[in-house]
């Protein structure tokens, strides 16, 4: 694993066109080190360094931890694959449960506020990634719930 992540390291840097001074300047992580990584000479860094890493080289902290075997293999995108799709009922029970949750966030008096305020009072883009993100939890969960109350028999 340790070899593994110091080839992974040194393509990604490759790719940017750093130099290992340039990366240690960029990421605050000595260049000895980073070379010792590189080499395999060094085992896989502490997750706060490889947090500097993926800023620095741009690169996805998921793909990064994943690389660095933080992360099992088994990915959640499989996972989600594995699970039910949704019919059209499902769809328009999503779309009724988000408009539901959209109007009790939209008052004052709603039951949920964001720093004091309703969902109508948020920035455009806030409102936007709430939502977006409250409809794919809806969708999960309607996902996961069917893949666990649907008889074995009925599964496809």
């Amino acid at each position: 694993m340790t070899h593994r992540f110091g080839k992974y390291l040194k393509e990604k840097r490759d790719e940017k066109g750093f130099t290992i001074n340039q990366l240690s300047l960029y990421s605050g992580i000595s260049a000895a080190q980073l070379s010792r990584i590189e080499n395999g000479k060094r085992g896989v860094p502490k997750a706060e360094n490889i947090q500097k890493l993926a800023e620095a080289l741009l690169v996805p902290y998921d793909e990064i931890m994943r690389m660095a075997g933080y992360y099992k293999p088994s990915d959640t995108k499989q996972q989600e694959q594995e699970l039910p799709e949704l019919s059209e009922k499902d769809e328009r029970d999503i779309a009724k449960d988000l408009e539901k949750m959209i109007k009790n966030l939209s008052n004052d008096d709603a039951y949920s506020q964001f720093d004091g305020r309703a969902i109508d009072e948020m920035e455009k883009e806030d409102r936007e990634l709430l939502i977006a993100s409250l409809e794919n939890s809806l969708r999960m969960a309607k996902r996961m719930a069917k893949q666990k109350f649907t008889p074995h028999k009925y599964r496809k």
